[in-house]
């Protein structure tokens, strides 16, 4: 008897727990968050450290006998800006514009025929002006490597130029001379999300910035027997580049979400 009134108590219990197990397993899970959405507009600034170089100097006055010895560029700062669009978590493009500030110049060559040796001094800088194009890799911890490309146009001015003869006192100067190219370059960095509307930038970048000149050379007094001005035939530089972007909109990029899985 008294196992009969321990069963029927048994099946009551069950009875009254049941709906409430149902109800439990029928309890909507809380709403996953919402996606990370891509797209917007951005602002950016930049700052960097140039290394120019040219690859040849050239002179209508210029023979076989002369041979240029040093060409070099000292290193100089970078100042730039610009607005963007991130279309989605790979892809994005910008336009910028930038101030190279003035790089010193130091030249020699040698005249076997003299024989005499010519030294130069001037300096260079340039406004760049680009249309880029970035593809983002993906986004581990909060970084994102990125490459990517960019046309314009460059205002290039070679100044404060002189030629130096070393041998027989003679001089030969230059004001500022300036000139518009078409420029061209590639891109490669890092990028660190600090939030989704603020992120930091390190980058290489090689930019081709076309020819340069001088004026026509003129002797102190103003006089010049000779059209001899001195040319500077594709000029390049490699730059190390900190950037930093502010996006309008949240997002921009995705941080990894851990999954909600159902557990019974």
């Amino acid at each position: 008897m008294a196992y009969l009134r321990n069963l029927a108590f048994a099946g009551a219990v069950a009875l009254a727990v049941s709906p409430t197990i149902s109800m439990a397993a029928d309890m909507p899970l809380p709403p996953l968050p919402a996606p990370v959405e891509y797209g917007g507009w951005y602002l950016r600034g930049d700052i960097g450290i140039t290394n120019q170089s040219v690859k040849r100097l050239d002179s209508p006055a210029f023979t076989p006998a002369v041979a240029v010895l040093q060409k070099s560029f000292d290193s100089s700062g970078l100042y730039g800006v610009g607005a963007g669009y991130q279309f989605n978590s790979w892809l994005r493009t910008d336009v910028t514009g930038e101030y190279r500030s003035k790089a010193n110049f130091n030249g020699l060559d040698f005249v076997s025929s003299v024989p005499q040796t010519n030294q130069y001094r001037g300096d260079k800088s340039e406004w760049l002006f680009l249309w880029n194009v970035y593809a983002d890799l993906g986004t581990w911890y909060n970084i994102t490597p990125f490459v990517g490309a960019g046309v314009g146009v460059t205002r290039l001015t070679i100044g404060n130029f002189t030629d130096t003869n070393i041998n027989a006192p003679a001089l030969g100067i230059s004001g500022d001379h300036s000139k518009w190219n078409f420029a061209w370059a590639l891109h490669a960095g890092l990028a660190y999300h600090v939030s989704p509307n603020f992120t930091v930038e390190l980058a290489y970048r090689y930019v081709s910035l076309g020819n340069g000149s001088t004026n026509d050379l003129t002797f102190p007094d103003g006089s010049n027997p000779t059209y001899n001005p001195i040319q500077f035939k594709n000029v390049y530089s490699n730059d190390i580049k900190l950037g930093m972007r502010w996006a309008f909109a949240s997002g921009g990029y995705a941080p990894y979400e851990e999954p909600l899985i159902r557990k019974y």
